[in-house]
């Protein structure tokens, strides 16, 4: 099942589009001499064995930083399957209660997404603010097993859980568009968000699995666990680093539209955005059905459900494996245009899908392994375009403004394609989505993108004046 997405993951090959703020631009790294480092950025370990890894892994504060998010992704991926089992097993919660238990996970991106960025914004340290949510989402997670023992387990319990810990969620991964720029040098931010990807991906592929077998062996209160001991080892990682972070902005008020006025005034960053955004609205369309779809008209039993969202997981790691090659051989620009439609281009499968069932999950498999491969390249050359483009000033600004649009629009696309899937069927409400989802690249072409070869300069965070007669 394909969704356009990041931060409360959503599925094997959710884009992040739209919030994949993570850095700057400038003509080399401005903040991130974290040690002896000279223009191309941190120094390198000797050691013949660390020649195994990819070069920005073998630089320690990284690596570290790395290691905080791959963990910490691991972890959420037990918390997606163990958190709704519980409501189900251990409260009894109907689809309407399920509805209010993602709803709940959701609200704090679009209420918070923009305050949040412009405290993090004027805020001294981005990465403590980091360490704290990830210890606040530990404890949180903590006392779910607690209040179960305890015998007083209910679902108001699990609602307040899934709110606080989304609200956490939302300003660790503002925060974190900043201290991106302060570890990674300019020229390195494609490789850097394809391992971050890459373990995203993996994460797909490993952390249902480990997830299920944890809920069957420990039962899921006690999952929970998991998830919360890996934001305590994501924090640790985090507190052992020391960036140079770049200065707090200055200035009256919080500021509150300037990440949006910033979005809007920037050729490059409004196309990411809209085209983004309408992926997502026919994407999450999609999702809303697509299970259904496969499951009784299709007859795909859930096991072999499970293996096609498997397979999405694979080519999404196949995806961020080969995009820093497509990059360097094609450019970002062309790079970005393929990306729009290899994502969600695979996906007219799905509606299409019809014959002996050899045929008809052949299709699937292909439909779901080649928008994995889609997805990934799209999470990973937007978000370096916007790390590029955004300046240090605005970043957490423009990361929570794109946030709340990029998170606001889910909801509606899956209440429309539910809607549509009521009134017209679910087959032709699968059609319309899949195509719909391909008018994001036209946003996109006549948009200085397409023009890139190279990530661009980091645009001014002031609006330069108008041209006066003679000028």
């Amino acid at each position: 099942m394909n969704q356009i997405e990041t931060p409360a993951p959503t599925g094997p090959h959710s884009t992040n589009g739209a919030d994949n703020s993570d850095g700057p631009a400038g003509s080399d790294h401005p903040h991130g001499n974290l040690g002896p480092a000279g223009a191309d950025g941190p120094v390198e370990p000797p050691g013949g064995g660390s020649r195994l890894l990819p070069r920005l892994l073998r630089q320690t504060p990284f690596r570290r930083y790395w290691s905080a998010q791959t963990v910490s992704l691991f972890g959420d991926q037990i918390s997606l399957l163990a958190l709704p089992l519980l409501a189900v097993l251990g409260t009894g919660a109907g689809p309407a209660e399920m509805g209010y238990l993602t709803a709940a996970a959701l609200i704090p991106n679009l209420l918070f997404s923009l305050v949040a960025g412009a405290w993090i914004d004027r805020s001294t340290s981005r990465r403590r603010i980091m360490v704290i949510a990830d210890l606040g989402r530990a404890v949180l997670l903590a006392a779910v097993p607690t209040v179960f023992l305890l015998g007083g387990l209910a679902l108001e319990h699990l609602y307040l859980v899934a709110f606080l810990t989304g609200t956490l969620a939302v300003l660790f991964e503002v925060a974190h568009s900043t201290l991106f720029v302060s570890l990674v040098p300019r020229r390195d931010y494609v490789e850097a968000n394809a391992l971050l990807n890459g373990s995203r991906a993996m994460s797909f592929v490993a952390g249902p699995s480990v997830g299920g077998l944890l809920v069957q062996v420990v039962g899921a209160p006690f999952a929970l666990l998991v998830d919360g001991l890996s934001y305590l080892v994501s924090a640790v990682f985090l507190a052992r680093i020391r960036p140079v972070e770049p200065p707090p902005a200055s200035g009256r008020g919080l500021g509150l539209g300037q990440g949006l006025r910033f979005i809007f005034r920037s050729g490059i960053l409004r196309a990411a955005l809209v085209g983004t955004t309408t992926l997502n609205l026919f994407n999450y369309m999609f999702a809303a059905l697509f299970v259904l779809y496969v499951s009784t008209e299709l007859g795909v039993s859930p096991g072999v459900l499970g293996a096609l969202i498997g397979a999405g997981a694979f080519g999404a790691l196949l995806g961020a494996a080969v995009t820093g090659r497509l990059v360097r051989g094609a450019g970002i620009g062309p790079t970005v245009l393929l990306s729009f439609l290899a994502f969600p281009g695979p996906l007219l499968l799905v509606p299409l899908a019809g014959g002996p069932t050899p045929v008809v999950l052949a299709m699937l498999f292909a439909a779901e392994f080649l928008s994995g491969l889609g997805v990934m390249m799209l999470d990973i050359t937007v978000g370096s375009l916007q790390t590029a483009v955004i300046p240090d000033a605005l970043r957490a600004r423009v990361a929570g403004a794109q946030r709340t649009i990029n998170y606001g629009i889910r909801p509606i696309g899956a209440l429309i394609g539910g809607g549509l899937g009521a009134a017209l069927g679910v087959r032709p409400t699968l059609w319309i989505a899949t195509v719909g989802a391909l008018a994001g690249v036209l946003w996109v072409l006549p948009s200085p993108i397409r023009r890139l070869r190279d990530l661009p300069p980091q645009e001014s965070a002031v609006r330069p004046p108008p041209a006066g007669p003679g000028r």
